[in-house]
């Protein structure tokens, strides 16, 4: 018996067991009928039986040290709250919201989501395009708060130096912001045309003329990257800023069924086989808010 308390202080620390040296066999005693006593055990060991607990550590002949009054088993503490936050709207419909959460993903930065409901007045105006300011995705890291997309990147560009947001050539990382820069600013005809939907399937359906334009201009840069930086992301063996830009033109592609060169069809398929991009999928298709306007076919 004498093991199994030495086994339950060492193990779990327990409070209000008594015991006592026995001179003659050098062992323990237990007051089984404490009321602390049994608490501690049922709770800690319940109905597993005696001799597995006691198998569950080898004998050893070292003194255990004494638990400090008051201290508390170390699976019963509550992990901590991440030190960042990124505030999303609807992973359904936002791109915004995606390129900022796979940005934040890619930098290895340990955060929380807090989601605003489409049904959210502002956030709907971001997701139909009728908002002067994109304000939804914003980092909240520390004291520190960042909205827009591009100022997210460039921030965890410099905080996660090593995670690759950026190309470390001073030639591609120029490259690679012009990109970004033109994802952010333009292809307007595109977003309005065809707008994220990750649960819709639209197939046969028509594009707008202006929208071809923006289509082919984006395959183009896929094309340049692709083959000046060897792939299979746009600079390289490893996604980046620039992929987390493209991804959701990726998942629209896919959702409308646009007719794609080769080379963009294995770009979309490599993004959509990161494990990101899977964890947003599957997040997004339990969602159960709708948008009317973006899920009937003009």
């Amino acid at each position: 018996m004498g093991c199994l308390l030495q086994l339950l202080r060492q193990r779990w620390g327990l409070l209000g067991l008594r015991a006592c040296s026995d001179t003659a066999g050098g062992g323990c005693h237990v007051d089984w009928h404490n009321a602390c006593t049994r608490q501690w055990i049922y709770r800690y060991v319940g109905d597993v039986p005696m001799a597995t607990a006691l198998k569950t550590r080898p004998r050893s002949t070292a003194v255990a040290p004494k638990p400090k009054r008051g201290a508390v088993p170390s699976h019963a503490i509550p992990k901590a709250p991440a030190s960042a936050c990124i505030t999303l709207s609807s992973k359904n419909y936002s791109s915004w919201s995606l390129r900022g959460w796979l940005m934040v993903k890619l930098a290895g930065l340990d955060f929380d989501e807090m989601i605003v409901p489409p049904d959210d007045a502002n956030a709907r105006k971001e997701i139909l395009l009728l908002s002067p300011s994109i304000l939804v995705p914003c980092l909240t890291h520390g004291d520190i708060k960042v909205w827009d997309t591009l100022a997210i990147g460039e921030y965890l560009a410099e905080i996660k130096p090593k995670a690759g947001l950026l190309p470390t050539d001073i030639a591609a990382r120029a490259h690679c912001r012009a990109i970004c820069g033109e994802m952010h600013s333009g292809f307007s005809s595109l977003r309005s045309a065809l707008p994220m939907n990750l649960k819709g399937d639209f197939p046969g359906y028509k594009v707008w003329a202006r929208a071809d334009g923006d289509i082919e201009r984006i395959t183009a840069i896929w094309r340049e990257c692709l083959a000046k930086y060897g792939g299979p992301f746009l600079f390289g063996a490893h996604p980046c800023m620039a992929d987390a830009m493209y991804a959701p033109v990726v998942t629209r592609f896919l959702t409308y069924h646009v007719k794609l060169d080769p080379t963009a069809v294995r770009y979309c398929q490599h993004i959509m086989a990161m494990p990101e991009m899977k964890e947003w999928i599957a997040a997004a298709k339990r969602e159960h808010e709708d948008i009317e306007e973006l899920d009937m076919e003009f």
